[in-house]
């Protein structure tokens, strides 16, 4: 690599010229076609059509429940259920399972905090296992270490869109008799050596907010194999405190109905951004090679890792830092490519490459300080719980030190764009003693 020397090509984190200074485009996937579904549905004037009783609407509207046939048949499973959004669908869920009070669910430290948070809803306990050192889904030595016998299932997260080990994770949940549920928010389409994430599991937990790969603003879908699973979903997604009677459900545990429904109109524009969901998948696993076949190439820079037969979906891009190897921390060198490049329009004042990803969630106050009224401090649970910093060291590790991500993978980038990228990254590289 040839190392640039010249006042011209200073840092622009030094005081010299930044790379670029042009936005890069807006990532807007909304088009012609969900405009002309919404008026449909306007057109109407039937905005949602749920009841909570019994009734043929308990089930939602023609356009909610089209959406939730397109979506079934899309990700090969016999059940989808529209929620309002991912954290709902996980609340859903964990309930679905008769999580209660006493319980323990094995959860990620390194993902959103609703992910965590689900079993908290119900009086259960999360415990934080750790997470892989390559795809940064579960780590399933680390889950089978903290299973204990008040475990009653594992909430795994394909974070990033790359899918966990799930061979290991679901052999451990038959060992233990225990639900897996699938939190695939940042992984539509992705596969584990051939199967489509979300239908590998107990129940799977598909997010629809507006920063996802396809949307509806806000939004989820919840998937299941499980006929008795889905008929608890749909109770508490709606009510189901009002149809046990009528329906003659003898299980009312946890069947209390919250209202986690679709509108009409979401369940139209999601119809729409699943007909081209494959599309942008394409567009993102394409610029995704580009940026882990050229950014790869800088030694201490390393892409993710995809098992076999699998494929990673893109959230974001991550990659992980070696100080050891480059020779500065891993901070000092991407705040350098920030300030190379610039962000996108729409999100001016959002960088779209950032460290690490979230503090890992043990570390947060509601865990920290026990805060939830039953969880932690139920007389029903008779385990101890640590949320002491260092429990789970690869995502304190990864977070604090090693890893990053960026979203210029996303679509409608030029070749130029991401050229642009990959360039500020060299920039940095062949200039590294500046920042020593």
């Amino acid at each position: 690599m040839e190392i640039i020397t010249s006042t011209k090509y200073k840092l622009a984190i030094k005081g010299g010229s930044p790379l670029r200074t042009e936005l890069f485009p807006a990532y807007n996937n909304i088009g012609e076609e969900e405009k002309a579904a919404v008026m449909r549905v306007l057109d109407t004037g039937n905005l949602s059509q749920f009841l909570g009783a019994w009734h043929k609407d308990f089930y939602g509207g023609p356009t909610v429940q089209a959406f939730e046939k397109a979506w079934a048949t899309a990700f090969d499973v016999k059940h989808a259920i529209t929620v309002n959004s991912n954290t709902s669908g996980l609340f859903a869920a964990i309930g679905a399972c008769n999580i209660q009070p006493g319980d323990e669910v094995i959860v990620s430290p390194y993902t959103m905090s609703a992910s965590a948070l689900a079993p908290i809803i119900y009086g259960a306990v999360p415990v934080f296992a750790d997470i892989d050192e390559d795809n940064f889904g579960l780590n399933p030595a680390s889950v089978e270490a903290k299973i204990t016998p008040r475990t009653k299932a594992i909430l795994v997260v394909h974070i990033f869109g790359n899918p966990a080990k799930m061979d290991e994770i679901m052999a451990i949940a038959k060992k233990h008799n225990l639900y897996v549920i699938e939190d695939c928010a940042q992984a539509p389409l992705a596969t584990y050596k051939g199967k489509l994430v979300g239908s590998i599991g107990d129940i799977g937990v598909f997010s629809l907010n507006y920063h996802k790969h396809i949307h509806t603003g806000e939004g989820g879908v919840i998937t299941t194999n499980n006929d008795k699973l889905a008929e608890k979903l749909h109770l508490i997604r709606n009510h189901g405190e009002n149809i046990v009677e009528p329906t003659g459900v003898k299980d009312l545990t946890n069947t209390f109905g919250y209202n986690f429904r679709m509108t009409e109109i979401e369940a139209a524009i999601g119809i729409e951004q699943l007909k081209k969901l494959p599309f942008l998948l394409e567009e993102r696993l394409q610029n995704a090679k580009f940026f882990n076949e050229n950014l790869g190439k800088i030694a201490g820079i390393i892409p993710a890792i995809v098992e076999n037969g699998s494929k990673h979906v893109y959230y974001v891009q991550p990659f992980k830092f070696k100080k050891e190897i480059i020779g500065i921390d891993r901070n000092t060198f991407i705040n350098a490519v920030k300030a190379e490049i610039p962000s996108a329009v729409l999100r001016e004042d959002t960088p779209l490459i950032g460290m690490g990803y979230v503090r890992p969630l043990y570390l947060a106050p509601i865990y920290q300080q026990r805060a939830a009224s039953c969880s932690f401090n139920c007389e029903k649970y008779k385990g101890v719980v640590d949320y002491s910093k260092g429990i789970c060291p690869v995502a304190e590790k990864m977070h604090y030190e090693e890893l990053f991500s960026h979203e210029y993978m996303r679509g409608n980038m030029t070749t130029k764009d991401l050229q642009d990228v990959v360039d500020a990254f060299y920039k940095v590289a062949e200039n590294i003693d500046e920042l020593r």
